[in-house]
């Protein structure tokens, strides 16, 4: 079944880049267009890639979080004693 009739993309194609591990709608378009033109495969896209679908994110994704985990709070937001 058809996810994107504007770019020709099924359902397979879709689940192979997730298990390929894109999490997002934008990394799905990245990678095969879907989503990309007129925009009502999103939803279906999100659906495909359902809650908690970014649970494999790479190091670029952990970065910011691990960044603040090493620098602490920022300057001026310490808590009320």
């Amino acid at each position: 079944m058809y996810v994107c009739s504007c770019f020709g993309v099924t359902e397979a194609q879709v689940q192979k880049h997730v298990d390929d591990g894109a999490c997002t709608p934008r990394q799905i378009a990245s990678a095969c267009k879907a989503g990309t033109d007129c925009g009502s495969c999103v939803r279906r896209i999100q659906a495909m890639l359902g809650r908690g679908a970014c649970s494999r994110r790479g190091p670029a994704d952990q970065g910011a979080s691990v960044l603040a985990e090493i620098s602490g709070p920022e300057p001026g937001l310490e808590e009320a004693a």
